[in-house]
């Protein structure tokens, strides 16, 4: 997005994306233990939001703690899988990773995965942390620093489809030949991953790439056999002769599909850049 305009955001790239296998008490089952019950969407008292405060404290919040929130709904929901993770992958949850609780809503921008959490509160309204308020927003382009109002956009929960070429660096030197590119896809909510299609010659044309999360098992999106939370690795392979861009792009099960450019997403704080990856492969001819 830089490329297009200066945003003000930090230069993640492709990697800002975690899989791991967590573990951890349901928090529907906490809350029931509480005495709000499963699918409760609002409690006696009013309460429809659950927030999240970690004990870590940020500048942001003026040396406060952080904090987010997620509707009650959700955190009620059990098939929405939001769990107090004191594991990760089979192994107690380690300091950077939140140690010893913290929050995982699986579908949902990490910013509300809080770490280290402190304490859990049911509030009627949503969190105002300016992580929730005046972070994590996604405004249009035509919106700048001088005429931004946060209060007109909702905080962003569940992130878009997404994928991302891993195997091959942004400029790529290759010799003629068969070239295999490997990467992962992505979208939020628990959509799965219906489809993902890569081109070797800057989208003129496109092959199906074949798609997994267990090596040797094909992905089939909305099977018993799949994770609907996790991302879904992805490989195809063509032959190369000249320089060309490899462009990869996802489509989910709602058939909801990458953009083609940046700059019609582009917006002023840098964030959720889904657009289709591209890759510049520059073949090296032996000299005759």
């Amino acid at each position: 997005m830089s490329k297009v305009k200066t945003v003000k955001g930090v230069g993640w790239d492709v990697c800002a994306i975690g899989n791991a296998i967590w573990g951890g008490a349901k928090l529907a089952d906490v809350l029931e233990l509480v005495g709000i019950p499963n699918l409760a969407s609002i409690t006696p008292l009013g309460g429809k939001h659950v927030e999240f405060i970690s004990v870590d404290k940020c500048k942001e919040e003026n040396g406060g703690p952080y904090k987010a929130s997620i509707p009650l709904i959700q955190a009620t929901t059990s098939d929405s899988e939001v769990i107090l993770a004191y594991e990760m992958n089979g192994e107690p949850l380690n300091r950077d990773h939140g140690y010893p609780l913290r929050v995982i809503v699986p579908g949902v921008i990490g910013a509300r995965s809080v770490k280290w959490l402190d304490s859990i509160n049911i509030i009627a309204e949503e969190c105002q942390g300016l992580f929730m308020q005046k972070d994590y927003k996604m405004f249009p382009p035509k919106i700048n620093w001088e005429n931004i109002d946060w209060s007109t956009r909702r905080p962003q929960m569940d992130f878009p489809v997404q994928s991302a070429i891993c195997s091959l660096e942004d400029v790529t030197k290759v010799k003629p030949g068969k070239i295999t590119v490997h990467g992962y896809a992505v979208s939020g909510g628990g959509r799965g991953i219906e489809r993902v299609d890569v081109s070797f010659d800057g989208g003129k044309t496109w092959v199906e790439a074949s798609r997994y999360q267990k090596t040797g098992i094909p992905y089939v999106a909305d099977d018993k056999s799949s994770d609907k939370w996790a991302w879904v690795l992805f490989k195809a392979e063509a032959e190369i002769s000249e320089n060309t861009e490899t462009v990869a792009k996802a489509v989910d099960i709602a058939a909801n599909v990458q953009p083609e450019n940046v700059e019609y997403i582009w917006n002023l704080r840098g964030i959720l850049n889904t657009s289709w990856h591209r890759i510049h492969i520059h073949t090296e001819h032996p000299d005759n």
